[in-house]
């Protein structure tokens, strides 16, 4: 794996409809704006839907970036230029050369539009040809049915369910199953995603 994950020359990750701009502590503002839906939350174990809990969110953001253990990301509406949202690689490993792709959540406008695809284009692309990883891998929690279609239809592997893995802030236990992309798969699915994105006419 290249690079320093805490490096002031972190990558901007630019699409046609999304750019991904490392995270600083300087977007909180914005992003408790459009973070304060608690619908987007649903699915994690802990909501950020207030600014003491977005707070957290930056906070564990970057101290986890000044580690070298991930590297967060604000996602901006290439067309207006604000900030919609966020995502992150996470849980890197140098030795074993893999990463996660998560964190992710959108403000309610932006969902179900091309920006997630493309957002999870970026991530992949910079994680197999620019990060030189073996494998990026994806969890959701088992009940989100919308989650795991949309990791299927970009082109994840489903491997498996990670049982009784987290303790949701409603008290719930959540069990978590797993997908993938690794680099021998990554040219194929690399066609697929940019056939998904290709303007229709």
């Amino acid at each position: 794996m290249h690079g320093d994950f805490a490096a002031p020359d972190l990558p901007v990750l630019s699409g046609e409809h999304v750019r991904l701009e490392p995270l600083q502590a300087m977007h909180l503002d914005a992003l408790i704006a459009v973070g304060s839906d608690p619908a987007i939350w649903a699915w994690y174990p802990e909501s950020a839907a207030t600014p003491d809990g977005m707070r957290r969110f930056v906070e564990v953001s970057l101290a986890a970036r000044a580690a070298g253990t991930a590297l967060p990301f604000v996602q901006i509406d290439a067309a207006s230029g604000r900030i919609i949202g966020s995502t992150r690689f996470g849980a890197f490993d140098q030795r074993h050369r893999r990463a996660e792709i998560g964190w992710t959540w959108l403000a309610p406008a932006y969902q179900r539009t091309p920006i997630n695809t493309e957002s999870k284009y970026l991530m992949l692309r910079h994680a197999f040809e620019a990060l030189g990883l073996m494998r990026v891998e994806f969890k959701t929690d088992v009940l989100n049915e919308k989650s795991r279609r949309a990791l299927k239809r970009i082109g994840a592997s489903e491997e498996g369910v990670f049982r009784r893995h987290m303790l949701t802030e409603s008290g719930r236990v959540r069990d978590s199953v797993y997908f993938s992309v690794v680099d021998v798969e990554w040219p194929h699915v690399k066609r697929h995603l940019e056939t998904l994105l290709a303007p229709r006419f």
